[in-house]
């Protein structure tokens, strides 16, 4: 009776813990591929990769890629808005239609790469005959620690929406060639001017935020382009609007290709005893500098792997090099410290005359 009782209960159990998983929900962590003590730059970086692979215009012969796209950009909609997260985090997707009561799906996708996709990055004019709206180039302006790290950067787009009016106006005007008889065997052709009668449209500017991100390794000039949010055309498609990344000047570091350069300046006693010197990267962590010898100025030292990553491979890392700069004490020394430096040096003066250039 006793083990009748508890087999009972344990499907009791069972049955609870099956219908709470149910209830639950979809797990939006593991659609991103993420843990759950993923950043919010994480979480976007993951959404773009797996936006590209699984966008259904590339996965036609699969009929449930709809499917995984909507439950991809559900996931990315609950975990990037903070408080969404908070409640997802603890009530799972049940918890957000109850909180919410909004079923309703808005679509991230076009504020991470434009209204039209496609996957060759660019669209190709030489064989479109549809007229386009003009394509706006903006630079974006980021840090050398976001090339380092890797970022997104939002923009808000006041974007001009075309939208139906009253009335109609003539459009997709073109010339036909039309052929009139005269008479017996007589025919004379000319040309003239068709145009079909559509509803009449007006430009509305409408708000969009747009997110970019700024690749770890990219180079200064490197072009981020959104497909058709350009400026619009009436009778055609939009434009397309590029970003150009501009890396400004940073106050401790230089950048060359993948490689850092920096100055460090030191003192006269360091420079001949040694010294052990740390101080921040473009990270946050330290880089260490340690040297029992006797330093010269213009010394260049090189501390390898901590350089810029590659763009395309960021498990390539290029390397700093940090050049030493020598603080000579200011003022004067008297005869017997003259004497005592002159004891400690063994250097008999000598000089040289050359060209160093």
């Amino acid at each position: 009776m006793k083990i009748h009782s508890i087999t009972c209960l344990l499907i009791l159990f069972l049955l609870i813990y099956i219908a709470d998983v149910i209830s639950a929900g979809r797990d939006f962590y593991k659609i991103l591929n993420l843990p759950r003590t993923a950043t919010l730059n994480q979480i976007k970086k993951s959404y773009r990769k797996l936006a590209k692979e699984l966008h259904p215009d590339k996965n036609n012969n699969d009929p449930k890629a709809q499917e995984r796209f909507q439950d991809l950009g559900a996931a990315y909609e609950a975990l990037s808005d903070s408080d969404k997260r908070k409640i997802y985090d603890k009530h799972g997707e049940d918890g957000l239609k109850r909180q919410g009561g909004d079923d309703s799906f808005h679509d991230p996708f076009s504020s991470f790469f434009g209204d039209f996709f496609h996957f060759g990055g660019s669209r190709d004019d030489g064989h479109n005959q549809v007229p386009r709206g003009g394509d706006l180039v903006v630079d974006l302006y980021v840090t050398l620690e976001e090339v380092y790290n890797g970022n997104f950067i939002e923009v808000v787009r006041a974007k001009p929406v075309a939208k139906q009016t009253a009335g109609s106006r003539k459009c997709n005007c073109r010339m036909e060639m039309r052929t009139t008889q005269m008479g017996p065997g007589r025919f004379q052709m000319m040309q003239e001017q068709v145009c079909d009668e559509c509803p009449n449209i007006k430009f509305v500017t409408e708000e969009m935020v747009l997110e970019i991100e700024v690749e770890a390794g990219v180079a200064d000039g490197y072009q981020i382009p959104f497909i058709a949010e350009g400026e619009p055309h009436i009778e055609g498609e939009p434009g397309d609007l590029k970003f150009i990344i501009r890396i400004q000047k940073h106050s401790r570091f230089e950048r060359k290709n993948n490689d850092l350069y920096t100055n460090l300046t030191i003192t006269l006693q360091d420079a001949l005893n040694g010294f052990d010197v740390s101080f921040p990267h473009l990270d946050g962590h330290n880089v260490t500098i340690k040297r029992e010898k006797i330093t010269w100025p213009g010394a260049r030292i090189k501390k390898k792997g901590e350089g810029i990553p590659q763009h395309d491979q960021n498990n390539i890392v290029g390397d700093l090099y940090v050049t030493i700069d020598v603080d000579f004490p200011k003022g004067e020394f008297n005869d017997e410290q003259r004497e005592a430096i002159k004891t400690l040096l063994h250097q008999e003066s000598k000089n040289q005359l050359y060209n160093g250039l």
